[in-house]
């Protein structure tokens, strides 16, 4: 009953290079025995002594090394995998149009306009900016300082809770009082979370920019006025609004490309971030977001600083509760020896790679931020305070514990 079991094993050996004719039936027993009672089990571990045998070491350090090694590796490095290979399973956004920004303090308003060309009103639009408050004290006193000669009515809503469910203080609540230079304009809104520990944390930030809504309409907003959409820390300069309220014919919703820095003023990223926005408000079509809602953006509208705290404390308490905490993929990134390292390098606090289309550009982008050591255009009111917000300017990563 081997004879057939001889010729096969005879043919693969004549196709292996070398013709070793391992899987040969020898008196070894490696691939029989002459017992018939014990044919069929002895077949079975022939048959798997054959395979075995006919692995070399080379096989076996791959699969009890390297697969290991390799599941590991996605394990600790999927992210950055994924991220690297983003140009292969996602398009790059439509183009903006993009909007050439003059501006110059001697240049009269009617000429601006003209430059961009708009027209000149008669009289200013009313300016209403509407923010969703966490903890960002310093920022906030930068941007309204910023914004204060040319806004109507500052609009701030304050929740209990984080986007992730973490309780929270009421920070501006209990700071309400370094703010009172624009108190006579403010509309202030609190508001409970509501948010449940494990589920998307996108649906309590779409709640909380829900309830903004209407906070607006008790500011009093109306038709055509200006309202700035945009988070505490994307800043726009103030002589941009100043343009957008005195010109006529401008986009009904037009995004700002900011500056984009990272930790402080020193590390310029780029001038990629657009999310925020002015509109001319419409109601009943007009809602509060924080998404691509125009194809028109004005170039160098402001500043982006994001992650720009003081305190250790504040960086991890932001990692534990903005949107994407899940990119917090171990408790050594929270660390604050660690924290501090990465402020003053540059690098990324999530050990992320750029979030690009292009290979290109991610490449580019790899590693540390380049230093920068220029403080010129920066808003006004961080410079004439410059010892109080120090840690905003370049050679100055060295942060507070909190």
């Amino acid at each position: 009953m081997w004879s057939w079991v001889n010729r096969f094993c005879e043919k693969v050996s004549a196709m292996v290079e070398g013709g070793s004719g391992y899987c040969s039936k020898k008196s070894d027993d490696f691939c029989g025995s002459d017992s018939d009672e014990e044919s069929g089990r002895v077949l079975s571990m022939s048959r798997l002594r054959c395979i075995m045998r006919g692995i070399d070491l080379k096989t076996y350090l791959f699969f009890f090394v390297m697969i290991p090694t390799c599941v590991l590796g996605v394990y600790m490095h999927g992210q950055k995998i994924s991220y690297f290979l983003r140009p292969l399973w996602e398009a790059p956004p439509k183009p903006f149009h993009e909007i050439p920004h003059y501006y110059h303090e001697n240049v009269s308003m009617e000429n601006l306009c003209k430059l961009h060309g708009w027209g000149i009103r008669e009289f200013p639009r009313r300016v209403y900016d509407a923010v969703l408050f966490s903890n960002e004290v310093d920022l906030l006193t930068i941007r309204w300082k910023e914004l204060h000669p040319y806004v109507t009515e500052f609009v701030l809503l304050e929740s209990n809770s984080t986007f992730t469910g973490l309780p929270k203080p009421l920070v501006f609540a209990s700071n309400r009082d370094k703010f009172k230079f624009i108190e006579s304009r403010l509309t202030y809104g609190k508001i409970p979370g509501r948010y449940q520990r494990g589920k998307n944390p996108f649906v309590e930030e779409a709640y909380q920019r829900l309830a903004l809504d209407f906070l607006l309409k008790q500011a009093g907003i109306q038709d055509d006025d200006l309202l700035i959409m945009s988070d505490v820390d994307e800043i726009p300069s103030r002589h941009t609004i100043n343009l957008l309220r005195w010109c006529d014919d401008t986009p009904q919703v037009l995004h700002l490309r900011l500056k984009n820095y990272l930790y402080s003023f020193e590390f310029l990223l780029d001038n990629n971030s657009w999310r925020a926005s002015v509109h001319r408000y419409q109601s009943g079509k007009t809602k509060y977001a924080h998404y691509r809602q125009s194809d028109d953006i004005l170039a160098d509208a402001g500043w982006h600083c994001s992650f720009c705290f003081r305190n250790i404390k504040d960086f991890v308490f932001k990692m534990k509760a903005y949107s994407h905490f899940d990119r917090v993929r171990f408790n050594k990134f929270l660390n604050p020896k660690r924290v501090q390292k990465v402020i003053c390098k540059g690098s990324d606090l999530f050990d992320m790679l750029p979030e690009e289309y292009t290979f290109k550009d991610i490449i580019g982008k790899m590693g540390p931020i380049p230093h920068s050591y220029s403080a010129v255009h920066l808003p006004s009111y961080l410079l004439q305070n410059a010892d109080f917000y120090r840690y905003l300017l370049p050679g100055n990563c060295i942060r507070e514990s909190g």
